[in-house]
């Protein structure tokens, strides 16, 4: 367990590695490089509607490699959604800018950030599952939660690179080559995690079903006729996560550097700090959620995000290096309490046979909801005079209904995630 919980943190740390990046680059520099007509707002939401794209993209590629995972395996899914993650993200780094190439280059990093998505929507299934199907049952969640701490490690190391590039170089220098260095090194990384995830071993609960001829002939077909409700329950109760996370980690940027003035390594400081906390209490919650719940904790994690929006707002608005990663921490911790348990929660909500197709759609699904929209809701409805206090409503409206969806899902806690039909029925 500790060799594919290190595997699998390391690979979902290099993919979300991968995603991230682009969504710095998005709030940073992509606005004035690829849409120079706009205006600075305009240009801005340009460039979030690119950083859309991935969302949109990511239940589809669940939906490809579920049906993979489902049929051939869950490993194999680890292995094809990391290339292709990771070619896509090394080639945005070559597209010319549009003073080069015109509008090919927007429409050039809009195709492979559709790829980016792609790969991600495979990733997080096949790396949860070969993990939460290998786990003991009272442990699920915590051997379930390292995957899910890769996404922080993705991030400090996508915005490591970028704050060393900006503290290093002039910001001429940075938007010239500089932002592109972060995208190039996404090469060395996925080789890297190719050969970690070379050896890891088929999930043993597939394997079973392969030996019994039980697998799913057309899983997404099985998962949309049987368990569609279940499917849209999860995504509504999960874009609260999504839409926390990405208006801390990237609209934050865009506002406190274009309307407060804050200097891009300060904030890009506060974010990673708020992260890295976020990271290390992952584990510590995913206890709580064996020993409490799954539900209990998704239950917790809304209410926590409810409260503590309007603070949030309040506490960004002041330009304040403290008090900006007081805010962005209270609201990271909110997001963790329930995506911590997530990883075990929804494999054990959708029978074996359509698992990996059904848990990364609901996931993924989830992100088009919440992580899609975000950031362009939050610019557009920041552009004024005084605090965003339209962004903490925002937030606390899709707080609510992700807790009036987790509120009609059931709990499975002590429930074996091979338990199958008879759980996911008691949700359908």
């Amino acid at each position: 367990m500790r060799r594919l919980a290190a595997a699998s943190l390391a690979g979902t740390a290099i993919e979300f590695y991968d995603f991230f990046v682009y969504g710095t680059a998005a709030a940073l520099v992509l606005g004035p490089l690829f849409f120079p007509a706009f205006s600075p707002m305009a240009g801005t939401l340009a460039a979030f509607s690119t950083f859309a794209v991935g969302f949109v993209s990511r239940p589809l590629g669940s939906m490809l490699f579920g049906h993979i995972g489902d049929r051939h395996g869950r490993r194999p899914v680890l292995v094809a959604s990391l290339l292709l993650t990771g070619v896509a993200t090394v080639c945005v780094g070559f597209v010319p800018s549009y003073a080069s190439i015109g509008a090919a280059a927007p429409a050039l990093l809009i195709a492979l950030r559709f790829l980016q998505g792609l790969g991600l929507g495979g990733e997080w299934g096949g790396a949860v599952l070969l993990t939460a199907e290998h786990a003991p049952e009272r442990r699920r969640a915590l051997w379930s939660s390292f995957p899910q701490i890769g996404p922080s490690v993705g991030f400090l190391l996508a915005n490591g690179v970028m704050l060393a590039l900006s503290a290093l170089l002039t910001d001429a220098e940075f938007r010239s080559w500089g932002w592109r260095v972060p995208f190039w090194a996404a090469g060395l990384l996925a080789l890297a995690g190719l050969l970690l995830r070379a050896s890891l071993a088929e999930s043993p609960q597939f394997e079973e079903l392969a030996k019994r001829g039980a697998r799913s002939r057309v899983p997404l077909a099985e998962v949309v006729r049987d368990h569609w409700r279940l499917v849209l329950l999860t995504a509504g109760g999960l874009a609260v996560g999504y839409a926390v996370f990405y208006a801390v980690t990237t609209w934050s940027l865009a506002y406190a550097t274009d309307r407060l003035g804050v200097s891009r390594t300060v904030m890009l400081g506060c974010v990673m700090a708020a992260v890295a906390v976020k990271g290390v209490c992952t584990p510590f919650m995913a206890v709580l959620g064996d020993r409490y719940g799954r539900r209990f904790m998704c239950l917790a994690g809304c209410a926590g995000s409810a409260v503590w929006m309007f603070p949030l707002i309040s506490l960004l608005s002041t330009g304040e290096p403290l008090f900006m990663f007081l805010g962005t921490l209270g609201a990271l911790l909110a997001f963790i309490v329930m995506f911590a348990v997530v990883a075990a929660y929804l494999p054990e909500l959708y029978e074996a046979r359509v698992r990996c197709t059904g848990a990364a759609v609901g996931y993924n699904l989830g992100g088009v909801l919440g992580g899609a929209l975000t950031p362009i809701v939050a610019t557009a409805v920041s552009d004024g005079p005084g605090p965003p206090w339209g962004v903490a409503a925002y937030l606390t409206a899709v707080a609510l209904v992700s807790l009036g969806c987790f509120a009609l899902l059931p709990e499975t806690r002590p429930a074996a995630a091979g338990a199958g039909k008879a759980v996911a029925s008691t949700a359908v």
